[in-house]
């Protein structure tokens, strides 16, 4: 194994990554204005603002399945217990005591078992959730003139306000994260330029000094 600096965030994924982190944002402002927990912005205006971006980040997220699909790049969420429970008793444990990160970054697995388990759950539970409740609830007047119908709305609304404080302590966690080990600028500097430091075999390195020589610095 050596180390090297290595493109393994490509544009399109940092694209994605920080769109969708300020449409997220956008989204818990203007649901927070039309919950009435602040009032920075009226609420028809919070309601339209909520709309637009909820259905840009539909679009979004659907270009990003698309591309994760066809580059293959949705292995780095493929869950493994390898290596879990030592990653799990380092942020529960380790971190306070000084413990170098028992996981290094490879060039076919850029996620830690505990990030893949949890970027795979917010992809297949929280973000569905939200989704759905969400596009239900936009479309109330369709199905208001239903039995029950005004039951089911507080339904539905619950699990999408639930759903979204979800996402804000995931948020909340990820962020806290970003400032324990290394430094807040190490770890987000990658998704900005790209690069990162990763462990390459001598086959992997080979191949990108061969073919894919732009990864490599």
């Amino acid at each position: 194994m050596s180390e090297r600096l290595v493109l393994i965030y490509p544009l399109f994924e940092r694209f994605w990554h920080w769109s969708q982190a300020a449409l997220i944002f956008l989204l818990l402002f203007t649901g927070f204005a039309i919950r009435g927990l602040h009032h920075l912005i009226g609420f028809q205006q919070a309601v339209t603002l909520h709309t637009f971006g909820a259905l840009a980040l539909v679009v979004l997220w659907v270009f990003a399945i698309f591309w994760h699909l066809t580059t293959g790049t949705w292995v780095h969420y493929v869950p493994t217990t390898d290596g879990l429970f030592k990653v799990a008793r380092f942020y529960a444990w380790g971190i306070f005591k000084g413990e170098h990160h028992p996981y290094r970054k490879a060039y076919w697995r850029k996620h830690n078992p505990l990030q893949a388990l949890s970027y795979l759950g917010l992809k297949l539970a929280l973000f569905p959730a939200i989704w759905i409740s969400g596009i239900v609830y936009l479309t109330y007047d369709l199905w208001s003139s239903r039995p029950g119908a005004a039951t089911a709305l507080e339904v539905v609304a619950g699990l999408h306000v639930l759903s979204a404080f979800a996402i804000l302590a995931f948020i909340v966690i990820h962020l806290y994260l970003l400032t324990v080990g290394h430094s807040f600028r190490e770890h987000v500097t990658p998704m900005i330029t790209g690069y990162d430091t990763v462990d390459l075999t001598k086959v992997e390195e080979d191949y990108l000094a061969a073919d894919e020589p732009n990864r490599l610095r």
